[in-house]
């Protein structure tokens, strides 16, 4: 398969292939979409890795542990979105990555920047055994990586236009089970708080909570018309914002139940700095079991425990399954967590709304 093909299927110009399969700006949004749409179904991608697996520069002979001992995996994670190595979230990620490849005796490299296209200009991708990719993404270093011919497995991310073997956790079904748990609690008025459209994972969590509700009877707010449905990186200022708005309304609804803890522990901080009694008044639930806020004010959260250094040692026995049989079908992998409820949700037996 050839640049020259995939211009002929789109009908743009091999320089326009190029341009779009690297990365590189110059191509119209629309256009890159239908280049690499047409490069994964002619299989370009894969004819790439697979040419460059196929002539190996020492005896075929050689072991694959000693072939492996002397092989890296990068692990990927740029700088956006509150992605870091401090946190708690994606850090505990990272750790299950390191320990699964340490138990293979395989070298490691981790990147961090942000896109640029000197990201993987400088390594040479015979020298890498291959990716974990953590977090978001952008989609011009995903290109740049799949035309690398270097094979990658993604945690908590997927790209519509690049697929590839990917580990997330069961956010749709974790999320309806606690959603469930409110809705028996009692509560009716219930608020999702968190931007459908931050992330998969959000959105799978969104999904999670509007199906359950709809099935109860219940009212769903519009994501375009509430602004705790649209929080992103200044959730800061629309929570401090519209609780206490909410509050001086008297619209406060009886649960929120928020996208994962952090934003769970803003709203409980607007909600206690305006007088509000958690559970008492309002009860709210998070995701993720961060445990990161230590304000006394504040009680235990009711939460999805996320067995994050799980996903990350998943990610590594997908991506060793891959080398074993490169041709196979991509997998997606959900892995499950456990709820965990606690004070700041009102129990049922405290009765209902």
């Amino acid at each position: 398969m050839t640049m020259q093909q995939i211009a002929e299927q789109v009908g743009v110009s091999k320089f326009a292939v190029s341009q779009a399969l690297s990365g590189k700006p110059g191509v119209a949004e629309e256009t890159r979409m239908k280049i690499v749409q047409a490069a994964n179904e002619l299989g370009y991608f894969w004819k790439a890795r697979l040419i460059r697996k196929s002539s190996p520069s020492g005896p075929e002979s050689k072991s694959k542990s000693a072939a492996t001992a002397k092989s890296t995996v990068i692990i990927l994670m740029p700088n956006v979105r509150f992605q870091s190595r401090e946190s708690l979230f994606w850090g505990r990620i990272i750790d299950g990555v390191s320990a699964a490849l340490a138990e293979r005796e395989v070298g490691v490299m981790m990147v961090t920047e942000n896109y640029s296209e000197r990201s993987l200009k400088s390594i040479n991708p015979d020298g890498v055994l291959g990716l974990i990719g953590i977090g978001y993404i952008a989609t011009q270093l995903l290109l740049e990586i799949r035309h690398a011919g270097i094979p990658f497995v993604l945690v908590d991310h997927e790209d519509p236009l690049i697929p590839s073997d990917t580990v997330f956790m069961n956010n749709y079904d974790c999320m309806r089970q606690m959603t469930s748990i409110v809705v028996q609690s009692g509560h009716r008025d219930v608020r999702f708080v968190g931007s459908p459209k931050y992330s998969r994972s959000f959105h799978d969590r969104w999904l999670g909570f509007r199906i359950t509700m709809e099935e109860a009877g219940l009212p769903v707010p519009v994501p375009s018309e509430d602004p705790l449905l649209q929080l992103e990186d200044d959730a800061y200022l629309i929570v401090d914002k519209e609780i206490p708005m909410l509050v001086q309304q008297n619209r406060l609804p009886s649960a929120f139940v928020c996208a994962n803890d952090f934003f769970a522990y803003l709203v409980m901080k607007a909600l206690v700095a305006n007088g509000v009694k958690i559970p008492a008044d309002v009860s709210v639930t998070g995701f993720d079991h961060t445990d990161e806020e230590t304000d006394p004010r504040l009680p235990p959260l009711s939460t999805i425990h996320v067995p994050n250094a799980i996903l990350g040692r998943r990610a590594v026995e997908m991506l060793f399954d891959r080398l074993e049989e490169p041709e196979r079908p991509f997998e997606k992998t959900l892995i499950n967590g456990n709820i965990l409820l606690r004070d700041s949700l009102k129990k049922e037996k405290e009765g209902g709304e």
